[in-house]
């Protein structure tokens, strides 16, 4: 068994076990403001356009897709959107690339019913920034942003380092729903040590 494949699987056993001893300890829940993210906070609290932000930083911006598939949310992004516990949804995963360098690591949950009307083709996004998209609508309403600090263990961590080599260190998060009419996306923007070079 190699080393990476023991590692995850601790990171695992350790998540669950913090989640069933306290579900309402701090560290599980998602914040209103990013308290003590240092150089990350102006890239949190920034509710425009991360695409747009992006752009004006690098001359060389690009999407690069990593995930696209129908499975179950984790459990409170289901929560979040009203999804059952079994309801699959499009889950989408891209990474954000500055310069040809990993900034930032994004993962939208898309339910199927969101993915008819005028959302009908963000499943077929591709390298196309769905941010850009959802901004390009006067329309579409925001939630506000929340905010944390994941462990090397979370969930998503442990899908980003199967996508690239990171360090074990804490990444800064931050999440919001966007809404047009009764359709909803869940957006989590995760910011990579390579935005702060």
């Amino acid at each position: 068994m190699s080393s990476k494949i023991c590692i995850s699987a601790v990171c695992a056993i350790i998540h669950l076990v913090k989640i069933q001893q306290n579900r309402s300890h701090p560290r599980q829940q998602w914040l209103k403001k990013p308290m003590y993210s240092g150089a990350y906070r102006k890239w949190l609290i920034d509710d425009g356009s991360l695409t747009a932000r992006l752009k004006v930083r690098y001359a060389d911006f690009a999407v690069r897709p990593v995930l696209l598939k129908n499975a179950k949310a984790f459990t409170d992004e289901s929560a979040l959107l009203g999804l059952k516990a079994n309801q699959h949804a499009l889950i989408r995963e891209v990474l954000l690339m500055g310069n040809n360098q990993p900034v930032v690591f994004a993962h939208s949950v898309l339910p199927r019913a969101s993915l008819r009307g005028a959302w009908h083709r963000f499943g077929k996004l591709g390298n196309k920034p769905l941010g850009a998209a959802l901004f390009a609508n006067p329309k579409v309403k925001r939630t506000p942003l929340e905010y944390k600090k994941l462990s090397a263990c979370s969930p998503i961590s442990m899908r980003i380092a199967g996508h690239m080599q990171t360090s074990s260190k804490a990444l800064w998060a931050r999440r919001s729903i966007f809404t047009l009419n009764c359709a909803k996306i869940l957006v989590t923007e995760i910011f990579l040590p390579e935005l702060l070079k």
